[in-house]
């Protein structure tokens, strides 16, 4: 673990949401006075730079490709716009594959809540008019033309491509936002390369699909909460929706999933300084899975 990731690590445990954006604000501030030193040390690159590395990592035999990106961490050694990433993303990936990438939405930034709280104050949830809170580039993404969104109100999937309408259909009816029905479970059971562009696998979300996929069979305990009643808005369509809620009884560690896949099956690696990584959602999820029936999981108790 690099000493970003353990600090950014003790940040989110023991600091509150304002303290780490405040955190998080002082480290861009910083990078950007370090500008000059950081590309004359670790070099620049462009969009069309980025792609050419692209297609000398990635296997090309996807038909799904999910990515995970933070233009802020790419900075200042990438020297493009998020527009202009998405727009490679989208030629790279092509018109016979489907790209995706997370629209997720945690609660109301401005009033300082969580998912929960937001979600009491306000019941509805506009699908098209929320923006996304991965980044500028998932946001651009999800607002390209062609782009279809699941019916989620926080683990929103945004996809473009001959599979995204069926990868996002029915996100709504599932009892687990990550479990069965899901775009991950879609994922997990299609050719589906997860990347990383600015990223370290912190932002796996995969990584959850195997506790709404095992259930009750999960070795971690779990205690469920009310859910919330809502009512999701897709342009004319209002349709009711209760949110699922359940607490992991665990600190959930996705740095422990280093030691569960191998680096044939979890690849990371640093472009100009740049974290990246490339994974498949298949072999996340399997791998998870056997960990867990041996009792292994990503919480720490």
């Amino acid at each position: 673990m690099s000493p970003l990731e353990f600090a950014s690590g003790l940040a989110v445990r023991f600091l509150d949401g304002k303290r780490i954006d405040a955190l998080r604000d002082r480290y861009f501030a910083l990078r950007g006075r370090m500008a000059p030193l950081l590309r004359a040390v670790h070099g620049s690159f462009d969009a069309a730079g980025l792609r050419a590395h692209l297609e000398e990592r990635i296997p090309p035999d996807f038909e799904i490709l999910m990515v995970h990106s933070s233009v802020n961490h790419m900075k200042p050694m990438y020297t493009g716009t998020p527009l202009e990433l998405v727009q490679m993303l989208l030629a790279f990936v092509g018109p016979q594959r489907t790209l995706a990438m997370p629209a997720f939405y945690f609660g109301d930034p401005v009033a300082g809540t969580n998912v929960v709280e937001t979600f009491k104050r306000n019941p509805r949830f506009d699908l098209r008019r929320t923006p996304s809170q991965m980044g500028l580039a998932t946001e651009l993404f999800r607002r390209t033309p062609g782009v279809l969104q699941s019916r989620h109100p926080v683990y929103r999937i945004a996809a473009r491509g001959p599979l995204a309408a069926e990868l996002l259909a029915g996100h709504e009816h599932s009892d687990h936002p990550s479990g069965r029905g899901t775009p991950f479970e879609y994922m997990a059971n299609h050719r589906t390369r997860i990347i990383g562009i600015g990223k370290p696998i912190q932002v796996v979300t995969q990584a959850h699909h195997v506790e709404g996929l095992m259930g009750d069979a999960f070795p971690v305990p779990s205690t469920r909460a009310e859910p919330i009643p809502m009512t999701l808005v897709d342009r004319d369509a209002e349709i009711p929706f209760l949110l699922p809620r359940r607490n992991v009884q665990g600190r959930f560690d996705i740095w422990r999933l280093r030691g569960i896949m191998d680096r044939a099956t979890l690849a990371e690696w640093n472009f100009h300084h740049v974290p990246m990584f490339s994974t498949t959602a298949k072999d996340v999820t399997d791998r998870l899975v056997a960990a867990a029936r041996r009792g292994v999981t990503l919480y720490v108790r």
